[in-house]
Order: structure tokens, then C-alpha cells, then sequence
């Protein structure tokens, strides 16, 4: 029981460092964005780079999940729940302001990104054999 408390603790934490880290560096790399984020006027590329941020960032704190807790398939799509359940919110309010690929974009794929990382880093632990494999000799 403590591990997948604990995994759940590690990718939400995860995933605001990632994101953090990668916002800032797309505040410093991209022309206009930090002048673009406040009123969400957003060219193409930005929106691109942003969803690409969330996608990345998803798959790196569900691959911390994995590793905590390689064993627990619901841990992950746990997460990725409570992420939907906060961005949906966000996203209605935000509706308006950008298209509706933007939104449908990242709310779909969600928590099967979340899925994802977590198999992901499941299959190969520290030493690149297979999980599976090394636990079962």
C-alpha cells in the first residue's frame, strides 16, 4: 500500500518539476512566447511546443511511477485521472481562447500517455535488462 501512495507522490512531483523546468525553457528559447503565455495568443509552433511539453512531461512522471512502483498498473492511469479531473476545468474556462484541436488535443491522450510512461519504464530497469526477465530468475 505505501509503494503506490509513494509512486503517486513521486510522478505528481515529477510532473510539476518537468513541466516547470520545460515551460521556463520555452519562455527563454521562444521568441514571443513569455509575452504570448498571459493572454494566450499562442502562434501555431507555440501551441505546438506546449502540447509536446505536456506529452514529454506525462511520459517522464509516469516513467518515475513506473519505477517506483513497477508492479502496479493502476497507479498510473490513477494519476492520469487526477490530472484530467484538474485540467478539464482549466480547459472549459480557457475554451474561447484557443481551438478546439488545442484542448481536445491534450485532454485526450492524457491518461493513456500516462499509461505509457509507466510501461515504459517498467520494461527496462537501472541495468537495461527487462524487469520481467530479471525478476523472473
Amino acid at each position: 500500500m505505501k509503494r503506490p501512495v509513494l509512486a503517486f507522490i513521486v510522478g505528481l512531483f515529477t510532473w510539476v518539476i518537468v513541466i516547470s523546468f520545460i515551460n521556463r525553457m520555452l519562455r527563454l528559447s521562444l521568441v514571443g512566447y513569455a509575452a504570448a503565455e498571459p493572454l494566450l495568443t499562442f502562434t501555431l509552433g507555440m501551441m505546438a511546443a506546449r502540447l509536446s511539453m505536456a506529452a514529454v512531461t506525462l511520459l517522464i512522471a509516469d516513467a518515475a511511477v513506473g519505477l517506483v512502483a513497477p508492479t502496479n498498473n493502476r497507479v498510473p492511469w490513477i494519476l492520469g485521472a487526477v490530472l484530467l479531473i484538474v485540467f478539464i476545468p482549466i480547459h472549459v474556462r480557457l475554451w474561447n481562447a484557443l481551438p478546439i484541436w488545442y484542448h481536445l488535443t491534450f485532454l485526450i491522450p492524457l491518461a493513456p500517455l500516462t499509461a505509457l510512461g509507466a510501461r515504459l519504464a517498467g520494461r527496462t530497469g537501472a541495468s537495461g535488462q527487462s524487469t520481467q526477465s530479471a525478476t523472473s530468475r
